[in-house]
């Protein structure tokens, strides 16, 4: 899509002029307070998920915290970018400059631009672009920058911005002598380390288990939205100007969707009821509005200014968004460790209730992660969800065994399936149609063995749900493990009934 010309026929002066007498309106922002900033010595920095675990009891509270690395590159991200990937290109969005009314006829739509950038030509139009606002922003402290941000979304002017955005790669330099290049912050090997529940993906997920870069310029913007499956988030700012960053709570994620649901989007344009209904509409990440209206509807937030060198964490289930301040370049991917468990539990639920399409085998991982460890190292919030798990899966089982349905075992070691109705991920058992081939996971109501079709379902199960018991019996719960025994012989049931 071209620019359109009235960004590139703007005048600084005229912009000074519209907002003289008004930063009075943007006073708000002072209200935020700055979310923790940590500093690790190299002692401390040497593995990243035990120092998160330190810090985590306090920097979680507040949804996001910063990370000031003590190792500094040696090789640019520029000089990465330009000599260590060879022909590095990358496409834009095109992000308007305004606050749309969020009815059936003006919501959030970011473009695709129709050029490819190398790093030097998005710099020269990130130049143009700061030289249209004011060249004197550049040099200005963030604070001032973020008032002129606001101001410019809610003049409703049809100016845009461009944004490199989820562009595959990475700009930590492959040098050996580059220390953080090697170190174990580097974001492509986070997903190899011990403790990441991302160690036992067969699969690569660009974003998800890779990182993708972003290359901003003043005021390109990412939307307020959370992480797929409440993941955890790190990124790293490789160089350019600061990045503003909006953090909410975890505990206050549900409070966020119901102001956004109440005070934001039109009915129109829901398409669930309650707090759903505008999880939906935030997940097209779009959605640009003012912290203030969360502010003044009781909402927490708290406030990151990232400058190069500097890592930024956002926690399970934290909804963000943010802005450049000028041309940067950094860096994210997501990430995952035993205490997000509880998380992926809750997003699982509500992905089946959406019918939204998984992109991670949350069970398998979980399953996984638990039987490599004695039960007295995982956490009681971690065997809670393992125990849920158990629980829900003997349930439905039995009713499954009344209905009189044949069970029997994968004949190989597949991965996880994906139910066909509800798009959840199946791992330890579901149910199949040899005649249409159709995958269902355990959790709907079921009034007979008989597919759609005509023909009998039968019920998969993994071999390696007989390790459940095991799990199950070293969490020494009496009244689940007996609950479980009782899988074990409803298997030995529907098994008999197949043969």
């Amino acid at each position: 899509m071209a620019r359109p010309r009235t960004v590139r026929n703007r005048s600084p002066v005229s912009n000074q002029e519209s907002y003289k007498f008004k930063f009075s309106d943007v006073d708000w922002t002072h209200k935020i307070s700055d979310c923790p900033a940590y500093y690790p010595t190299l002692q401390e920095f040497d593995d990243p998920f035990i120092y998160l675990q330190k810090i985590a009891p306090e920097a979680s509270q507040f949804g996001i915290c910063k990370i000031i690395s003590p190792v500094k590159a040696s090789v640019s991200a520029a000089d990465v970018l330009k000599k260590e990937i060879k022909g590095f290109e990358f496409g834009t969005y095109i992000q308007p400059l305004r606050l749309p009314k969020w009815n059936a006829n003006d919501t959030g739509v970011f473009f695709s631009g129709e050029r490819k950038h190398t790093y030097d030509t998005f710099e020269s139009e990130a130049i143009k672009m700061l030289k249209r606002q004011s060249p004197r922003l550049g040099d200005l402290p963030p604070s001032y920058v973020e008032k002129k941000f606001w101001l410019e979304m809610t003049h409703g002017r049809k100016g845009t911005v461009e944004y490199g955005v989820n562009i595959e790669g990475s700009a930590f330099s492959s040098d050996p002598n580059d220390q953080l290049g090697k170190c174990k912050w580097h974001l492509k090997t986070l997903r190899g380390l011990p403790q990441s529940i991302f160690r036992f993906l067969e699969h690569i997920i660009p974003g998800i288990t890779d990182p993708m870069l972003y290359i901003g310029m003043l005021f390109s913007m990412f939307a307020w939205h959370v992480e797929d499956h409440y993941l955890y988030s790190i990124n790293y700012h490789h160089s350019g100007a600061p990045k503003t960053w909006y953090g909410v709570p975890g505990h206050h994620a549900l409070q966020f969707e119901k102001v956004a649901g109440n005070h934001v989007y039109s009915r129109d344009i829901l398409s669930a009821a309650g707090e759903d209904g505008a999880f939906e509409v935030i997940a097209e990440k779009t959605s640009i509005f003012p912290p203030k209206i969360l502010l003044d509807n009781g909402v927490s937030v708290y406030k990151a200014v990232q400058k190069p060198g500097e890592f930024v964490i956002t926690f399970p289930r934290v909804y963000h968004a943010g802005f450049s301040n000028g041309f940067n370049c950094g860096e994210a991917v997501n990430f995952a460790i035993r205490d997000w468990f509880p998380f992926g539990e809750e997003a699982g639920k509500r992905y089946a209730r959406l019918r939204k399409m998984v992109i991670l085998p949350y069970q398998e991982l979980l399953f996984k992660e638990v039987s490599e460890h004695e039960a007295t190292d995982i956490p009681s919030s971690v065997k809670a969800t393992v125990l849920h798990q158990i629980r829900s899966l003997n349930n439905a089982l039995f009713c499954l065994n009344n209905l009189k349905m044949p069970f029997d075992y994968l004949q190989n070691s597949q991965g996880s399936f994906v139910c066909d109705l509800c798009k959840r991920d199946c791992y330890l058992a579901f149910t199949d149609c040899k005649s249409c081939q159709r995958y269902t996971c355990l959790f709907h109501e079921f009034k007979s063995r008989h597919c759609s079709c005509g023909y009998n379902r039968v019920v998969l199960l993994r071999k390696d749900i007989k390790e459940v018991e095991v799990v199950a019996k070293q969490f020494e719960e009496a009244e689940i493990i007996s609950r479980h025994l009782n899988i074990i012989s409803c298997i030995g049931e529907g098994l008999a009934r197949n043969s």
